[in-house]
């Protein structure tokens, strides 16, 4: 088996921002196995800042998957359990290798075009102007379920962009997710969790930064409005320790995203301690090109959630690659009739 690694640079069509910045492009990297004629990529996509494997010796460690390869998927895993965005990429190249079809992890009713994912449409912060011409767009592309990044301007303009929403729809019309990304002060997040309840939010995503986890369970304990836990779960690597961070804090949910928590074996160890405890949770990709975009959704319609995921990110970029996938009426759809076409 031959094992190499390559760079990608991806780059933003609009800069996109969180509460953490605004970001213009996102570097990624490809495991490419090859053996017999055949050839299996998995994409390796770090967050600088947010992934626990954001560190200097991260290509070194690719050079290592590749020179070490023969150790196999399973032991690989193992091996690389610091490094959950590199362990995704191995589980997908590994699998794609062994598949008849060279992108065709996980065969099912969504690979064949015959059953959709519902996701939800997401809405980049940035001045009150354009979120709401966002907001607009996504509802006129059919979704009813719209995450909006918030923390970032003026909390009084965020609250007015979820008045403009509920003064033209209901809950029942369209369903509002909001993801702060930490940007709120423990001190301050329970007011405000009060205010943004008034508009019947279906959650928000990580109130407060991790690793506070008194003032997140207490706040878990006493919101108004059910919290999702995200970034919480980045670095959280043995089993034991996933128990214990969701004895807790007592989420209402746990939002997965397999570049950051260990790929599919590192989100079925989640997904089995939520479902444990009663916890809800959802699949999101982060950030990923198309080859990662792809694996994700096959993996996660296999899950049977029929909670919108959030996997709407694949027309963010200028330099993606051409796939089946497509949003169609506030659906992620597998349309076999487009050809993959990856330049490398």
């Amino acid at each position: 088996m031959n094992a190499s690694y390559q760079k990608y640079i991806l780059n933003f069509k609009r800069p996109s921002g969180t509460s953490r910045g605004v970001m213009t492009e996102k570097e990624t990297w490809f495991i490419i196995l090859e053996k017999e004629g055949k050839r299996g990529i998995g994409e390796c996509g770090i967050l600088r800042s947010l992934s626990i494997d954001d560190r200097p010796d991260y290509e070194e460690k690719l050079e290592w998957v590749c020179e070490n390869i023969h150790l196999g998927q399973d032991k690989l895993w193992e091996e690389l359990i610091e490094f959950p965005s590199i362990q995704f990429g191995v589980e997908t190249a590994f699998r794609l290798l062994e598949a008849e079809n060279p992108y065709l992890l996980f065969p099912s009713e969504f690979t064949q075009s015959r059953a959709p994912i519902p996701i939800n449409g997401l809405v980049w912060m940035g001045e009150e102007a354009y979120m709401k011409e966002q907001i607009e767009d996504k509802i006129k592309q059919g979704f009813n379920c719209i995450k909006l990044k918030i923390g970032a301007i003026d909390f009084v303009y965020e609250l007015g962009l979820l008045r403009f929403i509920r003064d033209n729809f209901t809950p029942e019309q369209i369903e509002i997710r909001v993801d702060a990304n930490g940007a709120f002060s423990s001190n301050e997040a329970l007011g405000k969790l009060i205010q943004l309840s008034e508009y019947k939010l279906h959650s928000i995503e990580q109130p407060i930064k991790q690793h506070q986890h008194d003032s997140m369970a207490e706040l878990c304990k006493t919101t108004p409005l059910p919290i999702a836990l995200d970034e919480e779960l980045i670095g959280v690597f043995t089993h034991e320790a996933k128990d214990a961070l969701l004895q807790k804090i007592k989420p209402q949910y746990i939002i997965l995203k397999p570049s950051l928590v260990g790929g599919f074996k590192g989100c079925a160890e989640w997904i089995a301690l939520a479902e444990k405890y009663n916890i809800g949770w959802w699949i999101t990709s982060a950030l990923e090109s198309n080859i990662g975009l792809n694996a994700i959704a096959q993996w996660t319609y296999l899950q049977n959630n029929s909670m919108p995921q959030g996997l709407g990110t694949g027309a963010l970029y200028t330099n993606n690659f051409d796939c089946p996938l497509e949003v169609v009426n506030g659906k992620l759809t597998y349309n076999t009739e487009l050809q993959w076409n990856v330049d490398f």
